[in-house]
């Protein structure tokens, strides 16, 4: 009987879970999709219940389907959307939401942070930019903002945590995820002193650090849920985006891993921690020994999904598919219309919540088609300037591995190959972060020797190379696109004003 494990990604707008072979073959796969409500501007967030269900769901369906196909589950290794931050009572019950990443509520909290002498310090020494969607600016907005609810909660942790404590009963967060909090001194591995200090918070007000191989045991209750045998291992996991790297088997030095999802980053492995001078990029562990430099932007396949509603919504379904047939009749640059895609703010390379999407170039002759290729291309012309904030920061890219649904699209793939100008594979895999837990998880349990093996393990289906002309088009752009953002901060900042100004329900963030 063939041995399995369960990779479990409890991701922003689903729980994924695969059954995969030491192979890297996926035997059985479930998906259990939640939503990302936005109650009021601002907010993004979840019910932390919802999700639990999701994974008890998904896994007890993968589990059957492995079982089906003659195998054992051998484990579970967990993988997690990042920065997400929920707030617990004593007995481990949530006070507050899953505030997710998209959360832009601490703005004001972390746009001081940036700006403080110690800012860039700051980032530098955990990892994490001071940004909005990073749990420490979060907790000092709960600090400053919500100062009773603060004090009546006794423990901070995101949402892999929650899933892990009803599961196994521990209180742990492993160094992967604890890496993208803002919370980790990344040379010591341990909680940052004056990160602690920002947040006004106590170490066991945190859980405890555990290396992300750590192994825990499920407790009976938990078992029976999942309908696996009460000894089968859970390990820990970690976060992501660095699970991501591993699962399109991006793990040597100089071979990057891109994704397009809900939202989109390229990162690259190393050795050691580290951020460049300037703060452009971030640095996550997936192990003590192996760490993720790159840069996330909030911006990617929402991005289709609201020219849809709001430009095309006559489409028929799929609407992705029309859309992009549509966005094709144009071509490369949209004849001179540029989209900036900040319609849920930015992060990399700047990491300010402050910018606003905007159309620039915009003429009569300026149609919906232009308007959707506009915005596509200004996805992948973001992901261009994170790409070259990691070279310029010293970060070799010489190869690039992408993944995410929006590799579906043959002609959103060679249109991302175009604008960051160097050859893209497609893995046969489309889910890295399950497969790299996964992976994780079979190290953990003796079943590999090295995640090393993922270099291997997967294989390209597709190899794709820049088109000249259309290359040379977005080569031009860049710079263009790169320079509105310095261009509009000024509009970006007193749109802000305005909106902090305008009278809002009570609770509003903008109160």
């Amino acid at each position: 009987m063939a041995d399995v494990v369960l990779g479990v990604d409890i991701g922003t707008t689903a729980t994924k879970v695969a059954a995969f072979g030491s192979d890297g073959g996926v035997l059985a796969d479930h998906a259990i999709g939640y939503p990302l409500e936005e109650p009021r501007p601002g907010e993004a967030v979840q019910d932390p219940d919802v999700i639990l269900r999701a994974v008890l769901d998904g896994v007890r369906e993968a589990a059957a389907g492995a079982r089906a196909a003659g195998a054992r589950v051998a484990g579970l290794s967990f993988s997690t959307a990042m920065h997400t931050l929920i707030g617990f009572d004593g007995a481990g019950r949530p006070l507050t939401p899953s505030i997710t990443w998209a959360d832009t509520r601490a703005t004001a909290q972390a746009e001081r942070l940036r700006a403080s002498p110690g800012g860039l310090a700051l980032h530098r020494r955990t990892g994490t930019p001071v940004h909005p969607m990073a749990p420490l600016p979060k907790l000092v907005w709960f600090r400053e903002e919500q100062p009773d609810l603060f004090a009546r909660v006794r423990g901070w942790a995101g949402i892999k945590e929650h899933v892990l404590r009803h599961l196994t009963a521990e209180w742990v967060t492993d160094l992967s995820v604890a890496s993208a909090t803002g919370l980790l001194d990344q040379a010591a591995l341990d909680w940052d002193g004056e990160a602690l200090e920002l947040a006004g918070l106590e170490r066991d007000r945190l859980p405890a650090l555990v290396p992300s191989t750590h192994v825990l045991a499920l407790v009976p209750a938990a078992a029976d849920e999942l309908g696996v045998p009460a000894d089968t291992p859970v390990v820990v996991g970690g976060a992501d985006g660095p699970l991501a790297n591993l699962g399109v088997g991006a793990v040597r030095p100089g071979v990057g891993a891109c994704s397009i999802g809900t939202s989109g980053a390229l990162r690259v492995m190393v050795e050691r921690p580290g951020v460049d001078p300037q703060g452009r990029v971030f640095c996550y562990a997936l192990t003590a020994e192996r760490w993720t430099v790159g840069g996330a932007i909030n911006n990617g396949g929402v991005v289709l999904q609201w020219a849809h509603d709001a430009l095309a919504p006559d489409l028929a379904e799929p609407a992705a598919v029309a859309l992009l047939e549509l966005a094709a009749r144009v071509p490369a640059g949209s004849d001179g219309l540029l989209m900036l895609p900040y319609l849920l703010s930015e992060r990399a390379p700047h990491w300010s919540a402050l910018p606003r999407g905007a159309y620039v170039g915009l003429t009569r002759a300026h149609r919906r088609e232009h308007m959707v290729r506009a915005a596509v291309e200004g996805v992948c012309l973001q992901l261009a300037l994170v790409l070259r904030s990691l070279r310029e920061a010293g970060g070799e890219v010489r190869e690039l591995r992408a993944t995410g649904g929006f590799a579906r699209s043959p002609f959103w793939r060679q249109l991302l190959t175009d604008a960051l100008g160097m050859e893209v594979g497609f893995p046969e895999a489309s889910e890295g972060s399950c497969l790299g837990a996964a992976l994780l998880g079979m190290q953990a349990l003796g079943m590999i020797e090295s995640i090393d093996v993922a270099a291997e393990l997967v294989q390209i289906r597709e190899t794709l190379r820049p088109e000249p002309a259309a290359a040379a088009v977005y080569a031009d752009l860049l710079p263009l696109f790169d320079s509105l953002y310095d261009a509009l901060a000024p509009a970006f900042v007193a749109l802000r004003e305005r909106e902090a100004a305008t009278p809002g329900p009570p609770g509003s963030p903008t109160r």
